[in-house]
Order: structure tokens, then C-alpha cells, then sequence
């Protein structure tokens, strides 16, 4: 069966990212015998012309589309980037009469409100790997999707409950010939990859349980670091590791990060640091392993509002982190998001003075909280009445403490100023 498989991108980054998580659905599409060709459409691209060129070459039974992202999470001025895969899945429609499949991070946090709003025929919430394929079976046999776990239908009838892989292992990996020469970044780009899906940490805010789920699933650190080898000899050096925590569990942090010493691969590494369970032989073990840059997501320099968050750690563990990350010469992105329930002016400024007297090389500075589905910030927003029952939160509501308004983005503007590392 043809495939063809469309990363629509819309978010602007200084970072080219190429869409890793695509390719793993299309790696396991190849394994179960089908042709896939996928194509990342650029943010300044033309839709319509792309993707009709891209349909006449393929001529596709099957079109994917990614959602990966649905805004931006800015408050003072939200971009909706389901505009431009509307645009998209129009293109489609226009020049293909080919069943269209939705997928992706953002597609399962929404998954029937995107699925209307894109006017697509069927939706995959959950992990692709697995419901991709099984799916093109059934289409191939001229069957509907109904009865694949995770499945949803323009058509209607409510889905089996989406199953999460048990072992990462069994999933497969693409190799460096998916993405083409031409593709965003080339050999500069960062690859984002992923040896651990699932966080039990349940921060109020966070949209990871509903996507990953909370049991914390790994890939074997030696099979993994032995799929990097071959992108290292392709010339890719830059790999972003978008596992919500990089360090937990801590002891498997270390062991990925020797397998990796192990096979002498240069490479350059990010991860997503939480500021607990950080001790000296993790720290040196990343730095020996290539990590030079990672984002150390404290969110708040106040202890209350850490609480508030469900944070698992302290003002003075996050210091600690810091410094160690510093001292092996590895920078640190901070990131302060401020604005949450219990937030006041007093505790802003505390959060301010704390985050600049870590000495970080970059701080991001976010207001308003974005609200999302099944979260405990989405319960409390709702029994504040910030937000209607009925509302399925797809278009982005965000919660500010009461007191805030107004004054805290001009705040964070006077403070940012003078402060030439601060992203606003």
C-alpha cells in the first residue's frame, strides 16, 4: 500500500528540528510491507502546490498527517497552529480522495475535537506505531478502522481504549535514510529522540500522562545507543532527547550514557533535566557522553508554588543541579512559569531573584499556565469558574492568578529588558 506521511511544522525555531516522531511511524509502516514516502512541509512552504505535487508523485491509499502541536502556549497573543493543518488536510481532500489519518501529541490531547475541526476520516490517539500499521491492513482489505484500539471516526461510535506498548523495544526505529538531503537542517539539524515515554510525576499543568501515560516504559540503552552509531556515521551529531526526564530513573540516565562512551560516538546531546535525583556521576557521565546544553525545568524559585505544581523538589535542589551542571561545563536553560494557581506579586519576585542568582546562560520566561484536558489545573480552573464545563480547552485558555492581570507581563517586559539571556 502507499503511504504518504506529511509533517506540517508551523512553529518557528532557531533549532531545525526534523519530525523524529513521524519517522517512527513510518519505520513501523515500512516493517509491515508498505511504501512510505513522507514528506516535511515547511512552515514557509506553499500547502496546496507541495502537497498536490507530493500526492502526483505518490498517488497515495493513505494519507497521514501529524498534529503535533495545537498553539503556541503564549497568553499575550496565542498563535492556533491548527489554521495551517487546516490548510493541509484541505490540500489533501482537494487533490486526493484517499482516506486521511491524524496522529501525534497534540492529536491525542484532542482527539474528536481535532478530528472535526480537520475534517479528517480517522484519528490515532495514543502511540502509531502500533494502530498505524493495523489500521493500513484493514484498509487495505477494504474494511473501516472500527475495532483498532485508539481509533477514531469521522463516521462516529466510541473507540476501544487506546494500548500503550508494554515494550519500547518492539518498537521499531527508523534508519538515517528516511529524511531526505533537502530535509529542514540537513546534517545540522537536531534530532529529537525519545528512550523513555510515560511520567508518573503528575505536575498539576502537565499534558505528558494523558499522551505517554504515567507507567514509565524504556528502550534497553544498549539497543538504543547502537541505533544512534549509524546516524553518527551519516554525519548527524545533534540529538535532542525529548524524554520528559532525562535523569529519571537516574540509574538508567547513567547506564544509556556510558553505552554511548562505549561506542567512542561524538555526538552532541539536550536533554530535559528535572531538578531532583541530579548527583555528580550523572553530570559527568552526560558531559562525557556529549550533553552540552540541557533544560533545567524548575518553573518556579518559591516553595509554595512549587507545592502548587506538584513539584517533587525544593528551591535548594535546584541550585544544587544547577551548580553541578555548571561545574561540567554543560549550560543551563531555566525556565520560570509563572502566573499558576497561589501565584502572587510577592512570590513572582521571589521566583525572578532566585532564577537570576543561579547564573544561568538562558532563562524562559512564561505568563499564564496553558490549560489542558484531564489535569489537575484544568479541575481547579473549572471550580473557579475560569472555564465552562462544556469547554474542550482545544482553543488555548490559560490561568493567571487573580491580582496578576495586566501587571504581570509588563513586569516580566521591564525585567527582561536589562537582562540579555532572558527569553520572553
Amino acid at each position: 500500500m502507499k503511504v504518504l506521511l506529511i509533517s506540517a511544522q508551523t512553529e518557528q525555531s532557531s533549532l531545525p528540528v526534523l519530525p523524529m516522531g513521524l519517522a517512527c511511524v513510518a519505520a513501523a509502516a515500512e516493517k509491515a510491507g508498505h511504501d512510505v514516502t513522507l514528506l516535511d512541509l515547511k512552515p514557509e512552504a506553499a500547502a496546496e502546490a507541495v502537497v498536490r505535487e507530493a500526492i502526483v508523485a505518490v498517488r497515495p491509499s493513505c494519507i497521514g498527517l501529524s498534529v503535533r502541536n495545537i498553539d503556541d502556549q503564549r497568553m499575550a497573543a496565542p498563535r492556533f497552529l491548527l489554521a495551517r493543518l487546516q490548510e493541509v488536510a484541505a490540500a489533501c481532500r482537494s487533490h486526493s480522495s484517499a482516506p486521511l489519518v491524524l496522529g501525534g501529541a497534540g492529536y491525542s490531547l484532542f482527539p474528536e475535537s481535532v478530528l472535526t475541526y480537520l475534517d479528517a476520516d480517522l484519528g490515532i490517539e495514543g502511540e502509531g506505531e502500533v494502530a498505524f500499521p493495523a489500521l493500513l491492513a484493514r484498509l487495505e482489505a477494504g474494511l473501516d478502522g472500527s475495532g483498532i484500539a485508539g481509533v477514531h471516526s469521522r463516521s462516529g461510535g466510541r473507540p476501544r481504549p487506546r494500548e500503550m506498548a508494554a515494550r519500547l523495544d518492539d518498537l521499531p526505529l527508523p534508519a538515517p535514510g528516511i529524511f531526505s538531503a533537502a530535509a529542514a537542517g540537513g546534517r545540522e539539524a537536531w534530532i529529537p529522540v525519545q528512550t523513555r515515554r510515560g511520567c508518573p510525576l503528575n505536575c498539576s499543568y502537565c499534558s505528558t500522562p494523558r499522551i505517554e501515560g504515567t507507567l514509565v516504559r524504556k528502550r534497553s540503552p544498549e539497543r538504543f545507543a547502537a541505533w544512534l552509531e549509524p546516524w553518527a556515521a551519516a554525519g548527524y551529531e545533534n540529538f535532542f532527547f525529548v524524554d520528559n526526564t532525562f535523569n529519571l530513573p537516574p540509574d538508567y540516565a547513567k547506564e544509556l550514557c556510558r553505552r554511548i562512551l562505549e561506542r567512542g560516538l561524538h555526538l552532541r546531546l539536550h536533554g530535559i533535566v528535572y531538578p531532583q535525583h541530579v548527583d555528580r556521576e550523572l553530570v559527568e557521565l552526560m558531559a562525557e557522553a556529549g550533553c552540552r546544553q540541557i533544560s533545567l525545568g524548575f518553573e518556579s524559585g518559591s516553595a509554595p508554588i512549587l507545592r502548587n505544581f506538584n513539584k517533587r523538589f525544593s528551591p535548594p535542589e535546584i541550585r544544587a543541579a544547577a551548580a553541578l551542571f555548571a561545574a561540567c561545563g554543560i549550560e543551563r536553560q531555566g525556565f520560570l512559569l509563572l502566573g499558576g494557581p497561589g501565584e502572587t506579586r510577592e512570590s513572582v519576585e521571589e521566583s525572578l531573584a532566585f532564577a537570576e542568582s543561579l547564573e544561568l546562560e538562558t532563562l524562559r520566561l512564561t505568563a499564564g499556565v496553558r490549560i489542558y484536558p484531564d489535569t489537575p489545573l484544568a479541575e481547579i480552573s473549572r471550580r473557579q469558574g475560569l472555564i465552562a464545563p462544556a469547554d474542550d480547552l482545544l482553543r488555548p485558555r490559560f490561568y493567571l492568578a487573580p491580582g496578576l492581570e495586566g501587571w504581570l507581563l509588563e513586569r516580566l517586559r521591564e525585567w527582561a529588558a536589562s537582562r540579555p539571556w532572558t527569553i520572553l
